[in-house]
């Protein structure tokens, strides 16, 4: 009976400590950038929640977060790049890859692409080119899915940035998208 009871037990902690693990989101996180890296909050975005269309009901941070929605209280990072000569701001945690001229960072369906080359920019300063196209395909499932994608282009010297941030559809955000797309600053 003590034996039994005794496995009992340690089942019941073992369980509990891989619960506790995997609920955790354990650990520290290191932003991944170069240069500058000055975190700062969403300066200048609405602090409110958002309500769903036709819906009434305000998202919890974990349904956004779960759907790709970029929460009103998500902390950025300026992301510097010095040999392609440009910084951006970027969401906190998300992964980055590529660098100089060909740089993205990715979450959830997410992507902010920036790519640099030479030649003169298409768009007016501040104009936006929107479309649809379909994501990769998922590494395990194969699903892909539709995406919105902002195209916005920014000319300094001989030299275009192509910015475009890609959000699944029915995923809002446009907030943080504007906010990434005003801070792009050649250096």
């Amino acid at each position: 009976m003590k034996k039994e009871l005794s496995m009992l037990i340690v089942t019941a902690v073992v369980g509990a400590a891989l619960i506790a693990g995997c609920g955790s989101g354990g650990g520290s996180e290191s932003p991944q950038e170069t240069g500058e890296g000055a975190a700062t909050a969403t300066a200048g975005q609405p602090t409110g929640a958002k309500s769903e269309a036709g819906g009434g009901s305000v998202p919890s941070e974990a349904e956004s977060l779960a759907t790709g929605d970029i929460p009103d209280n998500q902390e950025f990072l300026t992301y510097t790049d010095k040999p392609a000569g440009y910084s951006i701001k970027y969401p906190a945690g998300w992964a980055r890859t590529g660098n100089g001229n060909d740089v993205t960072f990715r979450e959830k369906g997410n992507v902010i692409h920036v790519a640099v080359h030479s030649g003169s920019a298409r768009l007016a300063p501040g104009e936006k080119k929107s479309f649809s196209r379909q994501s990769a395909p998922d590494p395990v499932t194969g699903k892909r899915v539709p995406l919105l994608v902002d195209v916005y282009e920014y000319e300094k010297g001989g030299k275009v940035a192509v910015l475009e941030l890609s959000t699944p559809e029915g995923v809002d955000n446009v907030d943080a998208y504007r906010m990434i797309s005003e801070s792009f600053q050649w250096r």
